[in-house]
């Protein structure tokens, strides 16, 4: 009896003990009870500014002024031609360029090879009415062509700039329709001045605008402006391995259109000025070989082959050759004079004479024309006449 008394208290006591110790603060470790956390809540961004009917900047503002004030006078010109399938049934080819309204009278101004071969053409406004148009004049040697329609309350022409003020890095807007995309909007710079083109007949137009501003296969014929929406230039070219934009288009210069399209809408056809000679192109190497047949010839300069009887050249006693030397496959008449410089101005190539008979000097003119004959230097004067 007494054993158990003694058992039970030893529990009893354990028990007090490890009651105790549960509840005392510093004879066991506390148990932890994991406090819920909550994620921190991100701080939201601030609101965007509301939309702004205000332009951005003045260049934006000037863009846009433009093209409210051009867009309207800049249209979509669709032609039609016809090709014929094997069975001889004709197949209607169509194709799509820009103009311009050039005054109150209908009349458009674009690019030649717009409208070449076309038998039916039609003229789109930007309010969407078509008409049917009519070509008043073309110039291949300048990609330049006049149309005209019938139309009333037209919209307000687009006024002409001035080629002399231009400057490389000087902002251009172009309009038109690339694509068939209608009076489309690209922005650039003049990126050069005074490049030479071809034309679609093979010669030369000078002068030309370099612009970065895209130009696509629908923009030719349409307007280059500067940001006061004044033209100084038709979109004609680009260079592109796609046939689309790489940044590199060409403009004929507005000095160009002042001086061919008052004559286009006048009397149809540009009158160009002409000096009626063949020419054979100089370098030292073609030179070298003309000097090994016994013929004085400089390294530079257009060699006269022939010009042509009762010409301008004729007529100022300029020579062509006199007699023929084979050159490889090829007989070359030699003993002509050589021309070597216009009014002053030095000439090395066909190319350099072109430009300069057309954007210096005008059917009617008399030029003074720097020749070489027998190693001698004389200057002459010719009456430039009209090409045929």
């Amino acid at each position: 009896m007494n054993r158990y008394r003694i058992l039970t208290l030893v529990a009893l006591a354990v028990l007090v003990g490890a009651t105790l110790g549960c509840g005392a603060g510093g004879l066991l470790l506390p148990s932890v009870t994991p406090t819920p956390t909550t994620p921190p809540t991100p701080t939201p961004a601030p609101p965007l500014p509301p939309p702004t009917e205000e332009p951005a900047n003045a260049l934006e503002a000037q863009v846009e002024a433009v093209y409210d004030l051009v867009g309207p006078a800049v249209v979509n010109i669709t032609s039609v031609s016809y090709a014929y399938d094997f069975f001889f049934r004709p197949v209607p080819q169509e194709g799509a360029g820009s103009g311009f309204l050039y005054d109150t009278e209908g009349h458009i101004v674009t690019n030649y090879h717009v409208v070449d071969n076309a038998e039916e053409l039609s003229v789109t406004l930007a309010n969407g009415q078509t008409y049917q148009a009519e070509i008043v004049g073309t110039d291949p040697s300048n990609d330049l062509a006049v149309l005209r329609i019938e139309a009333n309350d037209l919209p307000q022409p687009v006024a002409l700039g001035d080629s002399d003020g231009l400057r490389v890095g000087q902002f251009v807007v172009a309009i038109g329709n690339p694509f068939g995309l209608e009076r489309t909007l690209t922005v650039g710079v003049i990126s050069s001045l005074g490049r030479i083109i071809q034309s679609p007949d093979g010669r030369f137009i000078g002068e030309a605008i370099q612009t970065d501003a895209a130009i696509n296969p629908g923009n030719s014929g349409g307007p280059l402006l500067d940001l006061r929406g004044r033209v100084i230039g038709v979109n004609s070219q680009i260079v592109s391995p796609s046939h689309a934009s790489a940044g590199i288009g060409f403009a004929v210069p507005v000095g160009t259109v002042q001086r061919v399209v008052p004559q286009l809408i006048a009397q149809g056809h540009y009158p160009h000025p002409w000096l009626g000679v063949q020419m054979l192109d100089l370098t030292p190497e073609r030179a070298q070989a003309i000097r090994q047949t016994g013929v004085e010839v400089p390294d530079e300069g257009l060699l006269v082959l022939d010009a042509v009887q009762g010409g301008p050249t004729d007529q100022a006693g300029i020579r062509g050759g006199d007699h023929v030397v084979r050159m490889g496959n090829v007989r070359i008449p030699l003993g002509g004079d050589v021309i070597t410089a216009i009014n002053g101005e030095p000439v090395t190539n066909s190319q350099q004479f072109t430009v300069y008979l057309e954007t210096e000097t005008q059917v009617g003119d008399t030029v003074e024309v720097t020749i070489v004959r027998d190693g001698e230097e004389r200057s002459v004067q010719a009456v430039l006449g009209e090409r045929p």
